[in-house]
């Protein structure tokens, strides 16, 4: 963890005292209806956690006595990212049991999120509570389902004594200021899969990697290549001029080059004598042979010359550089006139459109690899996992037929194009190999589970604010996905981001979030 989610989780954990400090608030139970006590509230106090389609609420009140002001706290968020609701307006409807509706409404938040109506009913009964949220952007409403609205206060008290709370408390407040987020434990069909770990690589033909063929000094060809520019099959990157070797120096190379042109002029002169003569059947055919031969000897060693010239002298002169495949240029390891040691990388040029995903399996696991259709994987970095399903966007290459004797893992390997702009070559991967049938399970975000110990856990919402942490026992996982074997049951909800800070809460005080304020 880094210093500054480090910094945010303190400054979370600090809010046990915010705003409102002379008036403790406290924690309520689970269900969506369910009853306790509230230490600002008297005894009894109700507190209720519900979810809508659009907000998440958690609302706090007194047993409701006929005459009496009751302040609700209702603690909204919006379920598309959890933060608080920052505007908007609240209504409290209590209905049914053949009375009259009665409604108690507030224009804005008293902080953000927190929503406090003051309701007085006048009327005593079940009565059907709701909660309505108005904003710019959508309105819905939370029904709450049956509460009893008491004559007086002794009876309330009665029948609702004070309850002692447990769980670990994490504030609304502090949910608010970290990344956090809950999700339904739910049945979900998932395909079995098998872990992995491997790399992104290039196809091999869609890959090269451009050396010095010698020691020498790279040239530029026009404009030098850049990082990131697009190279054609064929196009020359630059050209490359060997070290002179020996004795070797400019001077002996141009002497060599005009004495090949001499003796070429001499050669073609003699060519042409022999061929007169034997037209006019003055010489045989074997010195007209012998002639062409030393002119073709001749041409070749003066076009030698110029070759080995032509790599020292002038700006496009040298060995030319060529990609032999399409792509991007990926790596630049060389300067213009810099001088590059012979087999030393010079250029990377990658096809980016297409990858492929070098796996490795454990030797364990490699026997459930049956027929892989796909894999799931995630880098460093990236919080989104990414998919690769044969006959969608990829195919299987090839299942190793071997375990390899250090590693003990089983390669398998997938293509897949248009990858993410963001995956790179190189990089390393955790992910799984999907293989076999689906299945439906009860599931949960990996993203839920935290490590006791040893021990799979996760955090278990009771409540707006209160939690349970509870050892699971896991089973696949597909994608963002792990199966829940034991431990949950459907319906409930689990912390799915924030559960380390979680984690870190409870370790730092059990009374967290008891002296938060509202």
């Amino acid at each position: 963890m880094n210093k500054t989610l480090i910094a945010t989780l303190c400054a979370a954990l600090l809010l046990g005292a915010c705003n409102n400090a002379n008036q403790p608030h406290d924690h309520d139970k689970p269900a969506a209806a369910e009853q306790g006590h509230g230490h600002d509230h008297g005894a009894g106090g109700v507190k209720i956690t519900h979810y809508g389609d659009k907000t998440e609420l958690f609302v706090e009140f007194p047993q409701l006595v006929v005459g009496e002001e009751s302040a609700f706290a209702a603690h909204l968020s919006t379920l598309s990212d959890f933060r608080a609701l920052a505007a908007g307006k609240v209504t409290v409807i209590l209905s049914g049991n053949g009375q009259p509706e009665e409604s108690f409404s507030i224009e804005a938040p008293s902080q953000a999120g927190i929503f406090r109506p003051i309701g007085m009913p006048k009327m005593a009964g079940k009565r059907e509570l709701t909660v309505e949220v108005v904003t710019k952007d959508f309105t819905t409403r939370h029904n709450l389902g049956a509460i009893t609205v008491y004559p007086d206060r002794k009876r309330a008290e009665a029948e609702h004594p004070e309850e002692e709370e447990g769980g670990i408390g994490f504030t609304k407040e502090q949910q608010w200021k970290v990344d956090y987020a809950t999700a339904e434990v739910a049945t979900k069909v998932m395909r079995t899969s098998v872990p992995a770990s491997g790399t992104l690589i290039a196809r091999p033909d869609g890959e090269a990697l451009i050396t010095a063929p010698a020691a020498g000094t790279v040239k530029a060809s026009g404009n030098f290549p850049v990082l990131g520019q697009k190279i054609s099959k064929g196009q020359i990157l630059a050209y490359f001029a060997p070290r002179l070797g020996g004795d070797t120096d400019m001077a002996s190379l141009q002497a060599d080059a005009r004495k090949a042109k001499v003796e070429l002029d001499l050669a073609s002169r003699e060519l042409a004598r022999m061929e007169g003569l034997f037209k006019d059947e003055a010489v045989p055919e074997k010195r007209l042979l012998s002639a062409r031969a030393q002119e073709a000897s001749a041409r070749a060693t003066l076009e030698a010359a110029d070759g080995r010239l032509g790599q020292y002298s002038g700006a496009s002169g040298g060995i030319p550089l060529r990609s032999p495949v399409s792509g991007v240029l990926v790596d630049v390891r060389a300067t213009p006139g810099g001088f590059a040691q012979e087999g030393s990388t010079l250029f990377h040029v990658s096809d980016r459109r297409v990858f492929w995903l070098d796996l490795k399996v454990p030797e364990s696991d490699a026997v459930r690899l049956r027929a892989p259709t796909g894999a799931t994987f995630r880098v460093d970095g990236i919080e989104q996992a990414f998919e690769v399903t044969a006959g969608k966007n990829g195919r299987l290459i090839a299942v190793g037929g071997a375990v390899d004797t250090v590693t003990r893992t089983v390669p398998v390997v997938f293509e897949f194009s248009q990858p993410d702009e963001r995956l790179r070559i190189g990089m390393a991967i955790k992910g799984q190999v999907v293989s076999g049938s689906s299945k439906e399970v009860l599931a949960i975000p990996a993203s839920a589970v935290i490590d006791e110990a040893g021990i799979p856990s996760v955090f278990i919402l009771r409540s707006g604010e209160s939690f349970d942490r509870q050892a699971v026992r896991l089973g696949a996982r597909d994608g963002d996905w792990v199966e829940v074997i034991e431990g949950l049951e459907p319906g409930q909800r689990v912390v799915s981001r924030g559960a380390y800070l979680l984690k870190l809460a409870a370790t730092k005080s059990g009374e967290i979030g008891h002296g938060h304020a509202h």
